[in-house]
């Protein structure tokens, strides 16, 4: 009887453990629901990556917007301290920012405008484009089909010569996005009534016109390098290959540095070409990785898919990491140029 009565309630025990489970956290949470990733710390840095996710950015391309994202978040996030150390009192840094992340937002057709520049294309295998693709300015068309067709070119010297070109219109587009900016900064100017205002407000168009006045200087020598290069091939004896490279080693011989400290910069920039190289390499891979994901997506190949979807991230993440860590590399060396050569020239 005994043994009767600990079964009874042993059973109820069980039964009880059962009903109750399903008014416990675990049973009431959706089993679907999972942790929604947080790639940046700053809400609009993730709303626009989510937007290039929802856009289908072709890799390379969601590979640089990661990174130009990281560096937006680093500056945005060292403003903040500054901004709570009251060490920016007339917003000029918070201006540069706002226009950091305007430029992104054109940079990679997020900015709400009929995109008509190309920019949604992965630019690695250009050189294999027809001649009726172009670089939406004639004149760097007329340049580029006179370098394709003058024989001067080796594949790889062709393949460094379109990255140049890539390049400065990447700068054309964004002195027009400047421009675009003072254009509507000069149109809100007109509206203010308060003179304090008016004055940061001032101070402000007055930086914008500064760096529209230098990048229109870059753009000019920089059409300037790409016209002789298209008329003359490379030299032997040239520095540097990649534009990143070519534009910071320019930059330095223009802020009067001595010849020591260009000796050591050059050093420098060499490491830095090396690391631009190897992220170019990394991102013709990701493509490659790209396409063969899509080819097995196509051919219904469970195995196979699985198997080049964790190459496949594995190199994104890596691309990404690569490109973050070159850009700031690069803003780092830019600053250090400027600094240095604000030095000489106050002396």
């Amino acid at each position: 009887m005994k043994v009767y009565w600990l079964y009874v309630a042993l059973i109820s025990c069980l039964s009880y453990g059962v009903t109750g489970s399903k008014y416990s956290r675990e049973m009431n949470e959706p089993e679907t629901t999972e942790k929604k990733t947080v790639e940046f710390r700053i809400a609009k840095l993730n709303q626009v990556w989510e937007k290039a996710l929802r856009m289908q950015l072709p890799p390379v391309r969601q590979a640089e917007l990661h990174s130009d994202l990281k560096i937006q978040e680093k500056d945005e996030l060292q403003w903040k301290k500054l901004k709570a150390e009251g060490l920016d009192e007339n917003g000029e840094k918070e201006a540069k920012l706002r226009r950091s992340f305007n430029i992104i937002l054109a940079k990679y057709g997020m900015d709400g405008k009929k995109d008509t520049r190309h920019l949604e294309t992965n630019n690695l295998k250009d050189h294999d484009r027809q001649e009726g693709d172009t670089f939406d300015d004639p004149r760097l068309d007329k340049l580029w089909n006179k370098a394709k067709s003058s024989g001067k070119f080796t594949e790889e010297e062709l393949l460094s010569l379109r990255r140049e070109f890539q390049h400065h219109k990447e700068k054309i587009q964004e002195y027009n996005i400047v421009m675009d900016a003072i254009s509507r900064t000069e149109e809100i100017h007109k509206n203010v009534i308060s003179p304090s205002e008016g004055d940061f407000k001032e101070n402000v168009l007055h930086q914008k016109h500064v760096d529209l006045k230098e990048k229109m200087r870059s753009l000019n020598q920089g059409f300037e390098r790409l016209r002789k290069l298209s008329h003359e091939g490379f030299s032997e004896d040239s520095e540097f290959k990649e534009p990143r490279v070519i534009e910071l080693w320019d930059m330095a011989k223009r802020a009067n540095l001595s010849d020591d400290e260009l000796e050591s910069l050059k050093e420098e920039l060499r490491h830095f070409e090396t690391k631009v190289e190897k992220h170019q390499h990394y991102q013709e891979q990701l493509e490659l990785s790209h396409q063969k994901l899509k080819h097995a997506e196509a051919l219904g190949d469970k195995e196979h898919i699985v198997r080049n979807k964790e190459k496949y991230n594995n190199l994104a993440e890596k691309t990404r990491e690569m490109g973050y860590k070159m850009k700031k590399h690069m803003q780092d060396l830019t600053s250090k140029i400027m600094q240095d050569g604000l030095q000489h020239n106050e002396l």
